[in-house]
Order: structure tokens, then C-alpha cells, then sequence
């Protein structure tokens, strides 16, 4: 596949990974996801696998017409997984019973026509993620905050793509460099701080740990511009320069006030009431 995004996409609360192929302009899901959503069991892998046994012909479908892609996996790791576009995943509802079929095939026709409108209107992408976030129960602040981060995040990743850094693999190594060079985790380890798994961690930060994240890409897109820093080696300086701006501005911020900035508190089904605590 060329020109691909990576995305993710909620189902019900769940969380499915899709990229979208610019050339051919349809989305690809990851079967597994899909499988989770579809059977809701606890291993969905493992489901999959006795399926394509089980069900021969579905095995020669998957395999014949279903693509490995790389894809983000929860422990921040980049791993070829199946993947399949709306009528590959029509096929496999058929051979799973389940109450979320319709559900899944109502969403699957929404997410796709969502996509064309996004490519026309950027606005509508952000219009959506705020309406998305104010379901969730987050405040006014936060979604701002949130939004703000996720502009900084984009003119980072916009460099690295500028100066030859590959994307998935290179971009989420230099992200959890950053990352655990201002929190002093990795990006795994405050997941699992959190108790998260397939959720972003982003969506659950609290107001300081959004703040500081995005003063650490800030900083590091700003050190690896005035560096000219060219390809995955050379933006690991800036990586780590970035990421210890804001450590130190938390620890400072730490010590001023005796409270700490990284917390395990998230927002599961709880909204901003869950990191106020």
C-alpha cells in the first residue's frame, strides 16, 4: 500500500486501528480489532485463529484477499497485522454471529464516508474529535488543551517527515524517547500507570500531563529545527534535549507546589471528575 495514515477509530467505546491507502482511497481495519468488537472475547486472537481452522473457506477468503499491514500495537510496537477494507470485513460478520453486527455495518459505511468528507473539509476531522471528547465528559479546558497538543504533535511529525524520518516505527521510538525523557516513564509503562491497554493515552492525560507533553514536542521540534536534524540518528538529540526541557520544568513545577504531575488516574467512563480527584 502507498501513502498510508494511520488512524484509529471507536466502535462502541472500543478502540479499532485502520490505515487508510490514499491510492486505492479506502480504509483497512485490523480484522483482530474487529474480531474483539464482533465476538467480545477476551482473545480475540486466539478466536480468529480457531475461526480460519474452523471455517476453511473463510481461511482461504482472509488469506487470499486480506493484506499484512503495519500497524501500532499496544505495547507501542510495530507488528504486521490483517487487515481488511469494508467488503472483507462484511465477509467475516457473516461467518461471526454477534448482536454488533448491524451496529458494525452501520459504522463501517459512517467512518468510510467520514473519511471523503475529512479529505475535503480538514475541519470536520477536528470538529468531530471535539464532539467526540464532550460526550466523553471532558471540559471545555481539557478539549482545548487537548487540541492544542495535538497541533504541536502535528508540526513534529510534519518535520520528521520533512527530514527523513520514517514513519510508525521511527516516529514511536522518538515519541517514547520524548516521552520518557520529561515523565520519566516510557509510553507502555504510563499506560500501564493508567491500567489503559488499547486506549490513547493522550485521551486520558490529565491537564498538566497534556501540558507538558506538548512543551516536550515543542521543544524538541524547535532544538532539531535550529539543528537541521536530517533522518531517525540525528533527531534523537533533539528527542531527548526536548523531552529534558520539560522534565525539569516539572520537577521545578513538582517541588513548588508538593504535588506530582504524573498520575495513574484516567478518564474511563468517569469524564474530567476521574483526574480531580
Amino acid at each position: 500500500m502507498g501513502d498510508k495514515q494511520n488512524n484509529i477509530t471507536i466502535f462502541h467505546g472500543q478502540k479499532i486501528r485502520r490505515i487508510w491507502d490514499s491510492k486505492k482511497e479506502k480504509w483497512y481495519f485490523s480484522i483482530v480489532d474487529i474480531v474483539a468488537v464482533l465476538t467480545e472475547s477476551n482473545n480475540p486472537t486466539d478466536y480468529l485463529k480457531k475461526l480460519r481452522k474452523r471455517d476453511v473457506e473463510l481461511g482461504s477468503y482472509l488469506g487470499t484477499n486480506c493484506p499484512q499491514v503495519k500497524m501500532l500495537t499496544n505495547t507501542g510496537k510495530i507488528r504486521n497485522t490483517l487487515a481488511g477494507d469494508v467488503e472483507n470485513i462484511f465477509r467475516i460478520i457473516q461467518s461471526i454471529p454477534s448482536k454488533n453486527a448491524e451496529p458494525i455495518k452501520l459504522w463501517l459505511a459512517k467512518v468510510g464516508y467520514e473519511r471523503i468528507e475529512e479529505i475535503n473539509d480538514p475541519e470536520k476531522a477536528l470538529n468531530r474529535s471535539r464532539v467526540y471528547w464532550q460526550k466523553m465528559g471532558r471540559s471545555q479546558k481539557w478539549i482545548q488543551q487537548r487540541m492544542m497538543g495535538q497541533e504541536i504533535r502535528n508540526k513534529l511529525t510534519d518535520y520528521w517527515q520533512d527530514h527523513k524520518v520514517k514513519k510508525d516505527k521511527e516516529y514511536a521510538i522518538l515519541t517514547n524517547i520524548i516521552h520518557q525523557e520529561w515523565s520519566g516513564l516510557t509510553v507502555s509503562k504510563h499506560k500501564e500507570l493508567k491500567n489503559l491497554k488499547r486506549e490513547n493515552l493522550r485521551d486520558h492525560m490529565s491537564d498538566s500531563e497534556l501540558v507538558f507533553t506538548a512543551l516536550a514536542e515543542l521543544s524538541t521540534r524547535q532544538i532539531a529545527e535550529s539543528m537541521q536534524a536530517t533522518g531517525f540518528k540525528q533527531n534523537k538529540i533533539p528527542a531527548r534535549k526536548g523531552g529534558r526541557i520539560a522534565r525539569n520544568a516539572r520537577l521545578e513545577l513538582e517541588q513548588k507546589t508538593g504535588k506530582k504531575v504524573i498520575t495513574g488516574q484516567n478518564y474511563q467512563s468517569k469524564g474530567d471528575k476521574a483526574l480531580q480527584k
